[in-house]
């Protein structure tokens, strides 16, 4: 773990949060606590390298945060929501307004250390072999995380950034949804296919002219083609 990596807790469950930051501190993260949507997105969010985030609170949801840490405040922060809610309908919410994993109460804190230090650790990985991948003029610098069609910098969340250096680095082969859930969600979390098609669908939306490059083919997955 890289030194003094920054976690904000939100939740309005006070006797959790002293549980979640007493052990995380054990653990040598530096730990922010704040209990209302409010407060969280009054804090300079940016300094942090992963946010805990309830969903069900008082005032503000944890979707709303999550909804306005990726749209407004356009940061890519991992994003773990907290929450007793478990329907189908509810992850994908999650998914959809930019969440890394999403953790069902009650959990054991093996369990969420695990959970967190599996996306720093993801987070942290730098591609060593290729730093830009390029079609055309659209590119991905892989050292700064940042993708642009024709100069101009595209927005994406992390799962949709990643899924598209999967399917550039691996251009004109079908990747299976398995293997992008193994890859991207690559820890045990509680996802679906359907998450797969859910962030293709909004890649596809956000890289405009190239969104027929992506193609899927029932059984096979997606591949990046680099055909007209």
């Amino acid at each position: 773990m890289e030194k003094n990596q920054k976690i904000l807790i939100v939740d309005d469950e006070k006797d959790l949060c002293e549980i979640l930051e007493f052990n995380l501190e054990s653990e040598g993260y530096a730990i922010d606590v704040v209990h209302s949507g409010e407060d969280a997105l009054k804090k300079p969010l940016e300094e942090y390298d992963l946010i805990l985030l309830d969903v069900m609170m008082s005032g503000i949801t944890g979707f709303k945060v999550a909804n306005v840490i990726r749209k407004e405040k356009k940061l890519e922060i991992p994003i773990i929501f907290l929450t007793a809610k478990t329907e189908e309908n509810d992850i994908l919410t999650g998914f959809n307004v930019g969440a890394d994993d999403y953790i069902s109460k009650p959990f054991s804190i093996k369990e969420i250390i695990a959970r967190i230090k599996a996306i720093l650790k993801r987070g942290a990985k730098t591609e060593k072999t290729e730093s830009q991948f390029v079609f055309k003029d659209l590119k991905i610098n892989t050292q700064k995380k940042e993708i642009s069609i024709g100069g101009e910098s595209i927005n994406l969340t992390r799962k949709e950034y990643e899924i598209l250096v999967l399917l550039m680095k691996n251009m004109g082969q079908y990747i299976s949804r398995e293997e992008i859930l193994k890859n991207i969600w690559n820890y045990d979390v509680i996802v679906t296919d359907r998450n797969v098609d859910v962030n293709i669908a909004r890649l596809r939306k956000k890289i405009g002219e190239y969104s027929d490059n992506i193609k899927g083919k029932s059984g096979y997955g997606y591949c990046f083609t680099n055909k007209e």
